[in-house]
């Protein structure tokens, strides 16, 4: 099998662990800091790539400040702003929605970004996604937790600029670093993502990190199975096909995540989980159809 066939089903598989090892890192570490460390050893583990295998570095400086700007947004942004909102009183099955959000926001920018169109199968496509979403997650909706959300105004403001965070550094990354080496680029975004989160990690922060064994545990799989793996696979995506299609994938995120639950935490699978993982790979299918045929057509 070639890697255009495995990415789609690697990339979901390992970027779904994330909020399984955000389990387990906030009971050991404060959220920017661990972020912080996150990032600066993703960027050392790029960076050893790099030499290692030689990889091409930009050779203009505006190349390099885009990798490093688009670092903010992709990396930075959107992981400081969903861990500090779910933090500071966000339920889980709102950031859930709102994280399903991001497909439809993506594809409804694109035209305008990145001057991609959708055909009407894409956009039912991306539709049925959302509904998907919002059966899979309803029980959660109606959880007395759920129902008092004034006070988690300001936290799910932020959760929704992270959100519009990470869609902006997708297309941004699909306008503007479309070519040079992924490895080379990578290395630069956590040097952008780290200028950002270590920062807000000394102001607002004690940077507590308690060096457990879990704590490790969940460092380690975040640099080398999330962010070398995880994202470098997200890149390869974006740069292989339409950014649309690549961030529909995020669909299938929570379902993932709950299998993921009930394997390391006995977490229930509910009926309308079931349902809703249904009504979301059928909208995922829509959204890449089109464009999977049509490769075949140009082959």
């Amino acid at each position: 099998m070639s890697l255009d066939r495995l990415a789609p089903a690697l990339f979901v598989l390992l970027w779904s662990t994330g909020w399984v090892v955000a389990k387990y890192a906030a009971l050991h570490s404060e959220p920017f800091t661990f972020l912080s460390i996150r990032y600066g050893l993703s960027a050392f583990a790029f960076l050893a790539l790099c030499l290692v295998m030689r990889a091409q570095w930009p050779k203009s400086r505006a190349t390099w400040l885009r990798a490093i700007y688009s670092g903010f947004f992709l990396h930075g942004f959107y992981l400081a702003g969903l861990w500090w909102a779910i933090a500071n009183g966000v339920p889980a099955g709102i950031s859930g929605i709102i994280a399903a959000l991001q497909p439809l926001l993506t594809a409804m920018a694109a035209p305008f970004l990145v001057g991609e169109r959708l055909q009407q199968t894409q956009k039912l496509g991306l539709g049925l996604g959302f509904v998907g979403i919002a059966i899979a997650i309803s029980p959660k909706l109606f959880d007395p937790a759920a129902a008092d959300l004034s006070h988690a105004a300001l936290p799910l403001a932020i959760n929704l600029i992270a959100m519009g965070s990470v869609t902006y550094g997708t297309l941004y990354q699909k306008k503007h670093l479309q070519s040079g080496d992924l490895r080379s680029i990578a290395t630069l975004q956590y040097v952008g993502a780290l200028i950002l989160t270590l920062p807000l990690s000394l102001i607002f922060e004690h940077q507590h990190f308690d060096a457990s064994a879990q704590a490790y545990g969940a460092l380690i799989w975040s640099v080398f199975g999330l962010s070398m793996g995880g994202v470098g696979l997200l890149l390869y995506l974006i740069r292989r096909g339409q950014v649309s299609r690549a961030a529909s994938l995020i669909y299938l995120m929570p379902p993932a995540v709950a299998l993921e639950a009930f394997i390391a935490f006995g977490e229930p699978l509910t009926l309308p989980l079931i349902l809703g993982t249904v009504v979301v790979v059928t909208g995922v299918y829509l959204t890449n159809r089109r464009i999977g045929q049509q490769a075949q057509a140009s082959a």
